[in-house]
C-alpha cells in the first residue's frame, strides 16, 4: 500500500490539516442539521484513504467505521446542546429506539457482504433522493404525528440500518422523516442528534470487529475504524458542534432545510464522481 507522501512533514501536516479542517465543518453541520456530521466525514475520508493508496476494496469500509466512531462523542454534544434549547423529543427517541438497533445490528451484519463500491453507491443515491425531497418548497405531511408501535418500529429498522451502512447518524434520513411526520423541523434537527449516539455505538463495534483481521487496512485501525482520524477530527467535532446547535436557533427554518439540501447534494454529486471516476 502506497501512503501518500505521508512520508515527508509536509504531506503529516497536510493530512492533519485536513482531518482537522474535516471534523469543524462535521462539528457545525452536527449541530445546525442534527446529521452527526457523517455526511461530511464520510466522503473526505474516502477522499484521504484514496490519496493515501489505502485499497479500493476496503476504503469506504475505512470511512464508514471511522466516521460511526467519530459520530458517538459529536451526538452525545450536539443532542445536550438541543436539549438545552428544547428541541429533542423524548418521546419519539423512545418509539424509535427498538427498531433503530434493530437496524443497526442488521446494517452491521449486511456492511460484511457488500463491497466498497456498493456502499458507495448506496451512500450517493440515498444522499441524492433526501436532498431532492428536502428541496421542496413545501415537504409532504404523510400524517400528522408518529404511527403506532409496529410502523414508528419500522421506521427506526430503515434509520439505523442505511444510516449504518452510510457511517452518518441518522439524521439524514430522520430529519425528512419525520418533517413528514408533521413535526417541526428544530424538533426533527434534536431529535435526529440523539439517534446519531443510538446508531453509532453499536454501528462502531460492528465496523471493528467485521475489520478485524482484514490486511489491506490503513495502519492504525482496529478494524475498519482509523484512530488517527478519530484522534483528529472528535476534537473539532466536539468544539464546534454547539456552535452549530447556537445556528439552528437563529436561522430561518426554510433556510435551514434548504442548507441541509444543499449539503447532502453536494455530497452526492462528489460520491458519484468518485465511483464512476
Amino acid at each position: 500500500m502506497e501512503l501518500l507522501d505521508s512520508s515527508s512533514l509536509t504531506g503529516i501536516l497536510g493530512l492533519i490539516a485536513a482531518l482537522l479542517a474535516t471534523g469543524a465543518v462535521a462539528g457545525v453541520m452536527a449541530g445546525l442539521l442534527g446529521v452527526g456530521g457523517g455526511i461530511v466525514i464520510v466522503p473526505v475520508l474516502f477522499h484521504l484513504f484514496s490519496l493515501l493508496g489505502v485499497d479500493e476494496g476496503v476504503r469506504m469500509h475505512l470511512a464508514v467505521g471511522t466516521s460511526l466512531a467519530t459520530i458517538i462523542p459529536t451526538s452525545i454534544m450536539s443532542a445536550r446542546a438541543h436539549h438545552r434549547k428544547g428541541s429533542l423529543d423524548a418521546s419519539v427517541i423512545k418509539r424509535l429506539i427498538p427498531g433503530v438497533v434493530v437496524g443497526v445490528l442488521l446494517g452491521g451484519i449486511a456492511s460484511q457482504f457488500l463491497s466498497g463500491e456498493a456502499l458507495t453507491g448506496l451512500f450517493a443515491t440515498i444522499a441524492l433522493l433526501v436532498a431532492a425531497n428536502m428541496f421542496r418548497r413545501n415537504t409532504r405531511i404523510i400524517r400528522d404525528g408518529m404511527p403506532g408501535p409496529l410502523g414508528s418500529s419500522l421506521i427506526g429498522a430503515v434509520i439505523g440500518g442505511i444510516s449504518t451502512l452510510m457511517g452518518i447518524g441518522g439524521g439524514t434520513l430522520s430529519v425528512p422523516t419525520l418533517s413528514a411526520l408533521n413535526t417541526p423541523i428544530r424538533v426533527a434537527v434534536g431529535t435526529g442528534a440523539a439517534l446519531g449516539l443510538v446508531i453509532s455505538i453499536p454501528g462502531t463495534l460492528s465496523f471493528m470487529f467485521s475489520g478485524l483481521g482484514e490486511p489491506d487496512r490503513l495502519p492504525g485501525s482496529i478494524g475498519y475504524v482509523n484512530l488517527l482520524g478519530f484522534a483528529a477530527i472528535v476534537p473539532m467535532t466536539m468544539l464546534c458542534a454547539p456552535l452549530g446547535a447556537r445556528l439552528a436557533h437563529a436561522i430561518d427554518p426554510a433556510l435551514l432545510k434548504r442548507l441541509f439540501a444543499v449539503f447532502l447534494l453536494a455530497t452526492a454529486v462528489r460520491m458519484y464522481i468518485d465511483l464512476f471516476s
